[in-house]
């Protein structure tokens, strides 16, 4: 873990570093000098947060959404809206970017991922902001997801050669309408952005999935065979995927993963492996303690992230925005 006590002068650069913290030295206390500090460092940031994968920024004058938006503006990111994802999870816009992490209930834990890494279109760059901390709990998780990668060829070579040879297939349920209580629970239409059927199949055959509609008037729907194992170009491994999140959180997968989860070659994966993925990226991980104000940066293509359960009488709110869109 890298403190950086004199903002920009300690940052070490070091890829074994995680993640890099910048504790404002008392010199930025407005909005417009927080975003001048950005724009004067941010070649030395950006440097820093693709060795390390996140960036955390503690005691900055950053009190709302607005504030928010205006600070993640600064790193001139191509935006990439909620509204245009492809994201399971129901949330709530307080901009036009900066919408809520997840509205699943505090005692629902949201386990590792890359951010819409199960879908062909995903951020490469995933921003969170604490404008208030819980009683108990409710830390961000973050895991280096090249970390992962290099337990795992370690472990279980073979299987892992296999998943970087035929990627993963991801079959989601999306409902009829939103269920705020679910950590998937967003419907089809919203996910989509379709109003009927037949433009939600005509954008299913664009990107390539495919899919079934059930009694009920959910969708089932699977991905063409995605990555699951990326290269940077530093040459850098990354397990880039939502395996652990699928495994662990979806419904049923723990009991079938066949239910999710496959190899993009439609064998089976099997527990075992899911297991040691899972164990290894536990040994790997990071809890953000969060403090209102606090804004982290993550890369999404080199660390992973989830969100613990909480509990007390103070609400949990933490905002998200995306930047620079990816595409498999």
């Amino acid at each position: 873990m890298a403190y950086i006590s004199n903002m920009v002068a300690d940052l070490k650069f070091e890829k074994s570093e995680f993640p890099s913290i910048i504790v404002n030295d008392g010199s930025v206390s407005t909005i417009e000098q927080a975003k001048a500090f950005v724009k004067e460092h941010l070649e030395l940031l950006e440097q820093e947060l693709f060795c390390t994968g996140a960036l955390l920024f503690r005691g900055f004058p950053i009190t709302s959404a607005q504030t928010y938006d205006e600070f993640f503006s600064a790193f001139n990111y191509p935006n990439f809206t909620y509204k245009e994802s492809l994201s399971n999870a129901v949330r709530i816009n307080h901009t036009e970017y900066v919408f809520t992490a997840n509205e699943a209930p505090k005692h629902v834990e949201i386990y590792l991922h890359n951010e819409m890494a199960q879908t062909p279109v995903y951020p490469a760059k995933i921003s969170l902001f604490c404008e208030q901390a819980a009683d108990k709990g409710g830390e961000t998780a973050i895991c280096r997801s090249d970390f992962i990668y290099q337990n795992l060829i370690n472990v279980e070579p073979e299987l892992t050669e296999k998943l970087e040879r035929v990627g993963v297939k991801y079959t989601t349920l999306m409902p009829a309408e939103d269920k705020p209580e679910s950590g998937q629970g967003r419907s089809w239409k919203s996910t989509l952005t379709v109003e009927n059927a037949e433009q939600a199949e005509e954008k299913l055959k664009n990107l390539g999935y495919s899919w079934q509609w059930l009694a009920d008037g959910s969708l089932k729907a699977q991905t063409s065979a995605l990555p699951a194992i990326r290269i940077l170009s530093d040459g850098r491994k990354v397990f880039f995927n939502q395996i652990i999140a699928a495994y662990m959180g979806w419904s049923g997968v723990r009991d079938n993963p066949d239910v999710a989860l496959c190899f993009g070659d439609d064998s089976s994966i099997n527990k075992a492996f899911l297991e040691t993925i899972v164990k290894q990226a536990e040994l790997l991980t990071y809890d953000i303690a969060w403090q209102d104000g606090d804004v982290a940066i993550v890369d999404n293509n080199i660390a992973k992230h989830g969100r613990r359960p909480f509990e007390g009488e103070r609400k949990r709110k933490v905002l998200v925005v995306l930047g620079a869109s990816g595409k498999k």
